[in-house]
């Protein structure tokens, strides 16, 4: 799962460099309304809330924002109703994107969205030109401290995880998307702290980058996910650890 874990490294370092705390929480409860909505007010029986639950609360969302976002997805409080729109694409070098949103206005985030790849020497694709390319998974943050590697793998296997990996700040474990709900159940049942479960994409195959690419590449995602609407950015590229490291000096 490198192609994973090189995003997940470039989102971190974005983050501590310029993401707002208040940005971060309108996307998470534009994603619990949503979720509620589509599946749901009872998060037990709705994989799509509990990940988001479990996302929120890792950002240390007070309990009562998450409950105020839940009523509004159930229809229980007044409040706007999202679109979900995905976005495909391509930077320089063949570089795949798929950019996630929810939207009130559909036609100011697509405008939006094009603005950013045409301004960078991008492409702005049809349906399915891109996802192809991406498979979704499942993606379970486990917190580090007080756990054993050797029993977390152990219980994450046995819970129907297909793989586990030492982080930077927490445990990455990923499976099947459709398994993401039976695995964070399994390893909170076993003890363990999940600070994060959430779908992700993942690339088939990921297009190494280096130099001036990995550094548009860098840009182009970073501007997208600045945008309002946009949830989530995902890449095929891939950059190696020692360009991370000459890129932020």
């Amino acid at each position: 799962m490198s192609g994973h874990n090189k995003w997940s490294t470039i989102k971190h370092k974005k983050g501590r460099a310029d993401a707002a705390r208040g940005k971060l929480f309108t996307k998470l409860i534009r994603e619990l309304t949503v979720a509620t909505r589509e599946g749901g007010k009872e998060a037990e029986g709705n994989a799509r809330l509990r990940s988001a639950i479990n996302a929120a609360r890792g950002a240390n969302m007070p309990n009562d924002t998450i409950d105020r976002a839940i009523k509004r997805g159930a229809g229980e409080l007044d409040g706007e109703s999202y679109e979900e729109i995905v976005y495909e694409g391509y930077g320089q070098a063949g570089v795949a994107f798929l950019v996630e949103t929810m939207t009130t206005n559909r036609n100011r985030t697509v405008a939006e969205v094009r603005h950013i790849f045409t301004k960078y020497g991008g492409e702005l694709g049809s349906s399915g030109s891109v996802a192809w390319m991406f498979e979704q998974k499942g993606y379970i943050e486990v917190a580090v401290e007080g756990v054993d590697f050797d029993a977390l793998f152990e219980a994450a296997v046995e819970a129907g995880a297909e793989d586990v990996e030492p982080g930077d700040e927490c445990f990455e474990v990923t499976c099947e998307f459709t398994d993401l709900h039976e695995v964070s159940k399994g390893l909170e049942g076993a003890g363990f702290n999940l600070l994060n479960a959430k779908p992700i994409r993942v690339a088939t195959n990921p297009i190494q980058v280096e130099g001036s690419r990995a550094e548009h590449t860098l840009k182009l995602m970073g501007l997208l996910d600045d945008l309002d609407d946009v949830q989530n950015v995902w890449t095929n590229a891939e950059i190696s650890e020692e360009e991370m490291e000459r890129l932020s000096q």
